[in-house]
């Protein structure tokens, strides 16, 4: 059965009492407030007692989890301390269960570089990079470098720190910047073509949307602030090579050791070669955000998606 109507009897069997934690102490906060919001009221149109947590300090966290008596907490925390593995840590510690991927391959997907390390190991193509660690590296690698590259902090997420650099001449800038917020900057080879995005919900691919940003690149502004990105849905490719995408996401998520659901971000050249650029394991949910607009053209209304993604929660960590 899909639709509204949808009715997971077993979840809210085993998790009558769902605790929201979200918002944090990240760069992303703003976003994971209201991705939360939107976790909360798909968790109570679905059936699902809900206690929620705006996180503001980890004493007040854990004195929360350990008093209010949950079945289950669905973390809506983006960026560091919600999405790296920390948080899975603590619930593990806790014993409680959760929803989503575990300690290791939250904090694998959450750290590009090693990700990457983890995409080739498995033959899963993904855009040539280079990582440097102070100025003087990113000026001794200036002119060494094919243009244009994406320049990135190693460990934040919705592109924060992030910028597209055209020639050497904006390298330090952009390194500067991502410098910012990590002590580890990537520099990628930007690849040029269309950008794609697939949601993973425990083994399934959800439909690819293309994305069109009005300008530039799929940055934090076309994510979450403008009107005017363009999302296909459906995506425009081929059956055939729809389900090509769809398989390689899958195929990265797994080869992270994910779980639960996920969103995975492609890039394909002029020639059709779809790249990998990362996985995220706690997805935006906001009401500009991809992983609701592609459950919902899948025919899974949010309510439905709280179900479905509370059944991948596996007996053991229950």
């Amino acid at each position: 059965m899909t639709g509204a109507a949808f009715v997971n009897t077993e979840t809210l069997a085993r998790f009558p009492r769902v605790g929201v934690v979200y918002g944090g102490q990240s760069a992303e906060r703003e976003v994971a407030l209201g991705s939360g919001r939107t976790v909360i009221r798909a968790l109570q149109e679905a059936g699902y007692q809900v206690a929620e947590h705006d996180v503001t300090g980890r004493p007040e966290l854990i004195s929360w989890l350990q008093t209010t008596g949950l079945d289950l907490v669905f973390p809506v925390l983006h960026g560091r301390g919600g999405e790296d593995g920390t948080l899975q840590g603590l619930l593990e510690w806790l014993g409680i269960p959760y929803v989503g991927s575990g300690v290791l391959a939250s904090a694998l997907a959450m750290d590009k570089l090693r990700s990457k390390w983890v995409f080739g190991a498995s033959q899963i193509a993904t855009p040539p990079f280079a990582v440097v660690r102070s100025a003087e590296e990113c000026t001794a690698l200036a002119s060494q470098l094919e243009y244009p590259v994406m320049v990135k902090p190693v460990h934040e997420g919705s592109s924060i720190g992030m910028s597209r650099v055209e020639d050497a001449s904006g390298l330090s800038e952009a390194c500067a910047l991502a410098f910012q917020f990590d002590t580890e900057v990537m520099i990628e080879q930007f690849v040029v073509g269309k950008e794609y995005t697939v949601a993973v919900i425990g083994d399934q691919a959800l439909p690819v949307i293309g994305l069109q940003p009005a300008s530039g690149f799929y940055d934090y502004n076309a994510k979450y602030i403008a009107d005017d990105t363009h999302y296909a849905l459906p995506s425009g490719l081929s059956d055939a090579k729809e389900a090509e995408v769809k398989a390689l996401s899958v195929k990265a998520f797994q080869a992270l050791g994910c779980q639960g659901w996920g969103r995975v971000d492609l890039m394909m050249d002029s020639a059709g070669q779809p790249f990998v650029l990362e996985v995220n394991t706690i997805p935006g949910m906001t009401d500009h955000s991809l992983v609701p607009k592609a459950s919902v053209a899948h025919g899974w209304p949010l309510p439905e998606l709280m179900h479905r993604i509370l059944a991948t929660v596996p007996e053991q960590r229950a």
